[in-house]
């Protein structure tokens, strides 16, 4: 029961969003660009951080939220159901016959079952559908981040992403090399996609999946 309660508990947060992340592919990498003359011009990107500060990933993420409701709901029914047959057959076990208490737990053990394969089907699918919306935004933050790069004539971009689990590995950058939010805010215009409202108190915050292969860099 423990873990079914997890389940539930799991798809109600959100907490799918790091779920997903040891099956996310990287980006596909462009071909590099020629090095201009001179000496080299450096920035680091928190990737996956910028992601998920895009209006929209906020929103798609914001409707897969909706999405899953009713099978939060679903969840929160079973589960107390199941709990409530636990504290009855408690509460009458000892007035109870030995074929009529085996019969009671063997009930409430399939209940437990069926809530377990509802919950693990449902946060398979959730992971699923995180994935999806995370590349889809993810290869298109990305062009526009080479676009970016390009423009104002950077010839290497790191990673910053804390959750990175490959080289390079930033140990330390200046803050005004960090360009996270002029992409974030650049593929903000090129989307047209309008910021999402604040979300309500208790509301699960959107945040972008951890990748188990950082995207590609510009040269």
């Amino acid at each position: 029961m423990k873990r079914t309660f997890a389940l539930v508990l799991t798809l109600a947060s959100g907490f799918a969003l790091s779920a997903a992340a040891q099956t996310l592919p990287a980006p596909a990498a462009s071909a590099p660009a020629a090095a201009p003359a001179g000496p080299a011009k450096v920035a680091v990107v928190e990737f996956q951080a910028t992601v998920g500060q895009t209006n929209e990933f906020q929103r798609d993420f914001a409707d897969l939220q909706k999405k899953y409701e009713p099978k939060r709901a679903q969840l929160k029914t079973m589960a107390d159901e199941i709990d409530g047959l636990e504290k009855q057959l408690q509460a009458q076990g000892a007035t109870l016959s030995d074929a009529a208490r085996a019969t009671q737990a063997k009930t409430i053990d399939e209940k437990k079952k069926q809530a377990q394969r509802f919950a693990e089907d449902a946060q398979n699918d959730l992971t699923q559908e995180m994935i999806d919306v995370y590349n889809k935004v993810a290869s298109k933050v990305y062009d526009v981040l080479v676009t970016y790069t390009k423009q104002q004539g950077y010839t290497v971009v790191l990673d910053a992403s804390e959750s990175q689990q490959q080289a390079p590995l930033v140990l330390f950058h200046a803050d005004n090399t960090d360009i996270s939010k002029a992409v974030v805010e650049a593929y903000n215009v090129k989307s047209g996609v309008p910021a999402p409202p604040p979300p309500a108190p208790g509301a699960a915050v959107p945040t972008a999946p951890r990748p188990a292969a950082k995207p590609p860099v510009t040269h």
